[in-house]
């Protein structure tokens, strides 16, 4: 049984959703495996347990205020918390659905609702961790494109594997960033590990990931559209990016001195390939 208070934005702009009682497990959809007090570890796609400090650049985030830009069921929001930060936690409500892909035009009513109630689990499970690690974290149902500026400004800003899901991967970091003061930290996803054998096969067919790959070898600033029309999938995720075209996009929003790290988590078991860019704000300045 969930308890659900309506969030409402009030006069003295509060873009803070109210706590809600979340009772059950059953009740939660977890993007990441959790270890839960009480409960052990939860399902999850991701796996990122023992490489979180790799996913987030290794930035130290002790008595940091931290804006997590689509936080999902909240794994990375409750460590970053673990390890210090104070943190602001921005995703989606289910009234607020994900970009999904419109192929042939529009899109599909069916799958519309079924992220509705992805979303819908993944809050629940984010409050449901909330009470079970004692956290003071705050979350705003928000779109990427449409942080609040009422949040205020923070010392740090992340984007854990959110780009590639969103149409306008620009707008998204233009949003957050401009209440950043400092630290852009944004990890981004190059697919599976291709085995030495498959390679030429793989090029040769033109797959994103692969050429995706190949060009973060190379520096190159590409991007390379997911969607196939042939398929119909994939139907939430649009972009490979490689890093070098995410230094482009931070250093055009001011965050002009950036590092580079490769690293590799699992998903649905199975080790795929991510990067990290850490970028420092060095010209303008947030707000």
């Amino acid at each position: 049984m969930v308890t659900e208070p309506a969030h409402v934005v009030d006069a003295d702009g509060e873009v803070y959703a109210p706590p809600r009682e979340v009772a059950s497990l059953e009740e939660c959809t977890f993007y990441h495996v959790t270890d839960l007090p009480g409960h052990g570890a939860t399902d999850g796609e991701w796996d990122l347990r023992g490489h979180v400090d790799e996913y987030l650049g290794h930035v130290a985030l002790d008595g940091r205020r931290v804006l997590e830009i689509g936080s999902a069921s909240g794994f990375l929001c409750f460590e970053m918390e673990r390890r210090g930060a104070d943190v602001v936690a921005v995703d989606l409500s289910p009234e607020q659905t994900h970009d999904i892909v419109p192929y042939g035009g529009s899109v599909d009513p069916d799958l519309d609702r079924q992220m509705a109630e992805h979303v819908r689990g993944c809050n629940n499970a984010w409050w449901f961790c909330h009470r079970a690690f004692g956290s003071r974290a705050q979350l705003v149902h928000a779109t990427a494109y449409d942080v609040p500026a009422a949040i205020g400004e923070v010392d740090v800003c992340t984007f854990g594997s959110v780009l590639l899901h969103l149409r306008d991967p620009f707008a998204a970091l233009a949003s957050g960033l401009r209440l950043t003061r400092r630290t852009a930290i944004v990890t981004e996803f190059l697919g599976p590990r291709i085995p030495a054998r498959a390679w030429p096969g793989t090029l040769l067919a033109r797959n994103p990931h692969a050429l995706a790959q190949v060009a973060s070898r190379m520096r190159i600033p590409a991007s390379f559209f997911l969607p196939d029309h042939r398929t119909g999938d994939p139907k939430v995720a649009w972009w490979a990016m490689t890093p070098a075209l995410i230094q482009r996009m931070l250093g055009t929003l001011g965050f002009d001195t950036t590092a580079v790290a490769y690293h590799q988590a699992k998903y649905l078991g199975e080790p795929h390939l991510l990067y990290t860019v850490v970028a420092e704000r060095r010209r303008g300045r947030a707000g």
